[in-house]
């Protein structure tokens, strides 16, 4: 239930039409009413022997009503006889039910804002929380399952939770209304309704929460499934080369067959939910039948004819609405299992915050510190991927990380922009720690270019100017001129207004990490975090994007991930780590001359 009014709270925003869709179900519902408690005056008039109906003082009485509405009909059948007070009472009806079913529509006119609304809202805050998320969060996630959740979740609310609104903001109002009304006519075959309902409504409760449950796991499973597809679109190259069809295939159809198997139990769970309640709306429409027969038959006759032909009809059209919303409470118990998986989402830490009273800072001027820096991802944990890093990095500098993989070099660098957070020690720049200015204004003040380019499913022109919608054309040629791409894309179908495809894969890899050049020489910052930027490329495209790199590279602060020792040779200073500890640092030639690790790197690496 708290999922539930969580939900609930999205509605705030669209209170008018919240109040306008409660006001026409009111109207609605009233006139529906009214329409049917014409049939107990409309029998006794058209079919009693007598017309000796006395006029009562008013009062707010089911039996004066009655009375009341008998007697002004009685009067008008005696000045115009019993066809035009029929003709009469069917176009008063007639009436009755349009104004029912134009403030039904009305409902449903206003409450669809409601919905679409809140399912744009929730798509919103979903993906608002994932830009704001820590990359360690995601790092203990299934994509394919986060994928599931931001779709697949997201859409069965809309489909279980979402079109129930209609009827949980319609049919309790209806219910009360319609139970008052059969209390006010008899209190005592009410009493049958108020036990036996109950009753129905637990048995039903039960099915829903083991709706929920499977609902649950259904849900979890869509994301294994999803994950595992997304798995093979991305590596179907690997699968091709190594025969891996069937392995892949089988272990597809085992995760797809448990996903069936959930969504039959499912199915066959909520369609139960129907016809179960049907069958207890008819069970407790007999009892008041059998028990309302006998207070008519009975000789006290404590129940007229009419009223009670009038409770009957009132009653079965309380076993629709009571039916649909025992359906809605099965739907939505299915939608909240997807809300708890979104909660997940929405309710994780963001450990990566601005501070309270965060500066701001709008240029780089003197240095970068690193003072006793340690760091493991899990925090508390054991496995330090740095431990007691001591490093300063002069403003104009470049300095290179070389290391055997998993050294520690990635994290180094990924510490400075704040995409994780020390345990242990600190980053000074310019003398204040980089927690203290702001988060924005600090990731500002860097470029980055990574080994993978990261590039996305748009226009060439709209990849370079990404996060920079002010920037002006000439700019954006400027910089792929410099970042040796303005060759290339001129050559494409459209230039610069070229769709690359889903992570450029219309592109070469060398042309690719240009573009990815040219975005950060555009962003213009003035310090540069380069991942291993050239070491999956061939020789002539490292070349071309060597030269872009060293364009890039002039009159900033560099911090250099080299993976090919040939390219840092003109490093001011190159930093050697092994097992997350700094082993030997200076320039090119002396590292040489002293025949440690970086003597042993780049012998190896020249011998191959």
């Amino acid at each position: 239930m708290k999922n539930y009014l969580r939900l609930l709270r999205f509605v705030g925003a669209y209170k008018g039409y919240a109040a306008l869709n409660v006001i026409c179900n009111i109207l609605s519902v009233i006139f529906s009413l009214f329409s049917l408690t014409m049939v107990a005056p409309f029998l006794n008039v058209l079919f009693s022997q007598t017309s000796d109906y006395q006029q009562m003082p008013w009062s707010f009485s089911i039996k004066v009503l009655l009375a009341n509405f008998n007697y002004f009909l009685s009067q008008y059948i005696n000045e115009h006889g019993k066809l035009e007070t029929l003709f009469l009472i069917c176009a008063l009806v007639v009436v009755m039910f349009f104004f029912k079913n134009l403030f039904r529509y009305l409902a449903m006119y206003f409450m669809a804002p409601i919905r679409n609304g809140i399912v744009r809202d929730l798509r919103n805050k979903m993906h608002d929380r994932v830009l704001e998320l820590p990359l360690s969060y995601f790092s203990n996630e299934r994509k394919g399952d986060l994928i599931a959740r931001m779709t697949h979740d997201v859409q069965e609310i809309e489909w279980s939770i979402m079109q129930s609104l209609e009827v949980i903001f319609r049919d309790p109002l209806t219910i009360v209304l319609f139970l008052t009304t059969m209390v006010l006519m008899s209190p005592a075959l009410s009493i049958f309704v108020f036990i036996l309902l109950p009753i129905a409504g637990l048995l039903i409760g039960q099915l829903g929460k083991s709706l929920r449950r499977t609902s649950a796991k259904g849900q979890a499973q869509m994301g294994v499934l999803l994950s595992t597809i997304e798995e093979t679109l991305s590596g179907l190259r690997i699968i091709k080369g190594f025969t891996a069809e069937a392995f892949s295939r089988l272990k597809f159809g085992k995760i797809n067959e448990e996903y069936r198997r959930l969504m039959t139990r499912l199915y066959r769970k909520r369609d139960l939910s129907s016809p179960l309640s049907e069958f207890m709306g008819a069970v407790v429409l007999v009892v008041v039948m059998y028990f309302g027969g006998q207070l008519v038959l009975g000789a006290e006759q404590s129940l007229e004819p009419s009223v009670f032909i009038a409770f009957i009809a009132i009653f079965s059209q309380l076993i629709p609405p009571a039916k649909s919303f025992t359906d809605a409470y099965t739907n939505v118990q299915k939608g909240l299992a997807s809300a708890e998986r979104i909660n997940m989402i929405l309710d994780a830490e963001i450990t990566i915050r601005d501070r309270e009273h965060a500066i701001s800072i709008s240029d780089f001027n003197h240095s970068i510190e690193y003072r006793d820096v340690s760091f493991a991802y899990h925090q508390g944990g054991e496995g330090w991927v740095l431990k007691k890093i001591n490093l300063k990095i002069e403003k104009g500098k470049t300095i290179a990380l070389v290391g055997q993989s998993g050294s520690g070099k990635t994290t180094l660098a990924d510490l400075l922009p704040r995409f994780y957070d020390l345990e242990n020690g600190e980053i000074l720049l310019d003398g204040e720690n980089i927690k203290d200015y702001k988060l924005k204004d600090l990731r500002g003040l860097f470029g980055i270019v990574t080994q993978e380019s990261i590039l996305f499913n748009d226009t060439v022109y709209n990849n370079i100017a990404f996060g920079m919608p002010d920037a002006k054309e000439a700019d954006v040629i400027n910089a792929a001129t410099i970042a040796h791409a303005h060759e290339f894309i001129i050559q494409m179908s459209d230039g610069y207004q070229t769709n690359i495809g889903d992570r450029g894969g219309k592109m070469s890899g060398g042309q690719r990490q240009r573009i990815s050049i040219a975005r950060a020489i555009l962003k213009n910052p003035p310090i540069l975090i380069l991942d291993e930027a050239t070491s999956a490329l061939d020789t002539e495209s490292e070349r071309l994007v060597q030269d872009a790199l060293t364009n890039l590279m002039k009159n900033r602060t560099t911090l250099v991930i080299a993976h090919r020792l040939s390219t840092i040779h003109h490093a001011d200073e190159i930093i050697v780590m092994q097992h997350g500890e700094i082993v030997e640092r200076g320039k090119h030639d002396a590292l040489l001359a002293k025949g440690g690790i970086y003597k042993r790197l780049y012998d190896l690496q020249s011998f191959v």
